[in-house]
């Protein structure tokens, strides 16, 4: 785990500013989250009207909520939207009625395992009301009449997403994507906006090779109006991540693209297990984050994704366990860390050609031993020339290099560097 940092505590302070917001996958609670996220990198947001077909979808009308409760036979509100916003069933229609609890029951929701947490649930495409709650709330409600109140609108509006991009020396893109449509989740997913954000601002500060494109949008839904809107600029992205979860005290995991060996993909497996950090790699399947909208046959992109303990692995996962003490400073500093290594990696992965394939050309006579004179790692940038030469036939990449030759990524980029300038390889 990478030490405390301050970018790790920027990120935190990030994810306690988001975390109360009330999110669905329309309203003013992601315009909300996305006014915070523009703080820190300018946005490009989007408003997709109501009604707009977006592949076999159509956006749906837009959900916003003032106030929910239920109020016991006293008056006292037992369940309170003020106190959480994970206390509505998401997209909930309003109602204001009071019943005994035996009909109320039907609409309530809870974890009878875990019986002090509330739980996340939503109902967006089908017209429902109702109100998650801890079970021992519910069991010490008497029967009784209750006063059921959610003020809440469903009309036409938006669905509403946002990029930022930062432009490369070349126009073919890396995408980041992750989804901002969750209330009250620490980790899911405001820890993985708050690393998007931080990544984001790191390689602005660079000229880096590729142009990176980052999408804030809702789970599913976003993701599928993105492509949907973007379809002439698809063929460009060559690379891409899904980041989630990056916050929780589990171990990285990373979870392949559909096609298994994408460049995203081997670029991940070699930065986790030179890292030698603890980690899984697993398969693709078409469930969990929105890699799987990137990976469908139709698109089939080159877009794997990033968590620390996977989508629905740690039980903390969609309920109010999920919260600031379940998230660390450290833990999402260690996953921006990954993510800055592997950009690093993919960014100047490139195939070159040995512009001298007859022998080995006199790196002597060009000043290349010279220039390493007196360096502790003289023998290594050595041997990763040689390995660049041998290599370099065009259909070799410098990752290929460095895994052949099990010298640091690095070293194999600073020699292909020093090579390039010397006349003796080319792209």
């Amino acid at each position: 785990m990478a030490p405390v940092t301050e970018q790790g505590e920027e990120m935190y302070a990030l994810v306690e500013r988001l975390y109360p917001l009330c999110r669905s996958i329309t309203g003013d609670g992601v315009r909300a989250t996305l006014d915070i996220v523009g703080e820190y990198i300018p946005l490009q947001v989007h408003e997709v009207p109501t009604g707009t077909q977006v592949l076999d979808w159509t956006v749906p009308q837009e959900w916003n909520i003032r106030d929910a409760y239920i109020a016991d036979p006293e008056g006292n509100r037992v369940v309170d939207f003020a106190a959480s916003s994970l206390h509505v069933l998401g997209y909930s229609v309003p109602v204001a009625r009071t019943m005994p609890l035996s009909e109320l029951r039907e609409h309530l929701h809870t974890l009878p395992d875990q019986p002090s947490w509330v739980p996340y649930r939503t109902s967006y495409y089908k017209p429902e009301w109702g109100f998650c709650l801890a079970q021992d709330t519910l069991d010490a409600m008497p029967d009784g009449e209750y006063e059921v109140r959610i003020d809440s609108t469903l009309a036409d509006g938006h669905l509403t997403y946002a990029e930022h991009v930062v432009p490369g020396q070349v126009a073919e893109e890396v995408i980041v994507s992750c989804h901002v449509c969750h209330p009250a989740l620490a980790n899911d997913n405001m820890a993985g906006v708050a690393v998007a954000v931080f990544l984001a601002r790191e390689l602005a500060e660079q000229t880096p090779y590729y142009t990176y494109r980052f999408i804030f949008a809702p789970g599913t839904i976003g993701a599928i109006t993105w492509l949907a809107r973007n379809a002439e600029r698809v063929e460009r992205v060559k690379h891409g991540l899904v980041l989630a979860c990056a916050g929780d005290p589990g171990s990285l995991t990373y979870k392949r693209s559909r096609r298994g060996d994408a460049e995203i993909d081997r670029v991940l497996r070699y930065v986790l297990t030179a890292s030698e950090r603890p980690h899984r790699i697993t398969e693709f399947t078409p469930y969990g984050y929105d890699e799987r909208q990137y990976c469908s046959p139709g698109f089939n992109l080159g877009v794997g994704s990033l968590t620390r303990t996977p989508y629905a692995g740690y039980p903390e996962y969609h309920t109010s366990a999920d919260n600031l003490d379940f998230v660390s400073a450290e833990a999402m500093a260690d996953t921006l860390a990954v993510c800055r290594e592997a950009f690093a990696v993919l960014d100047r992965n490139r195939r070159y050609l040995n512009l001298s394939p007859y022998g080995e050309p006199q790196l002597g006579r060009r000043g290349l031993y010279d220039a390493l004179g007196g360096r502790s790692d003289t023998k290594q940038a050595q041997m990763a020339m040689l390995w660049v030469l041998n290599l370099s036939d065009g259909e070799h990449a410098l990752l290929d290099v460095a895994e052949r030759s099990g010298l640091p990524f690095g070293a194999v980029a600073a020699a292909a560097d020093a090579l390039h300038e010397a006349g003796l390889i080319k792209t």
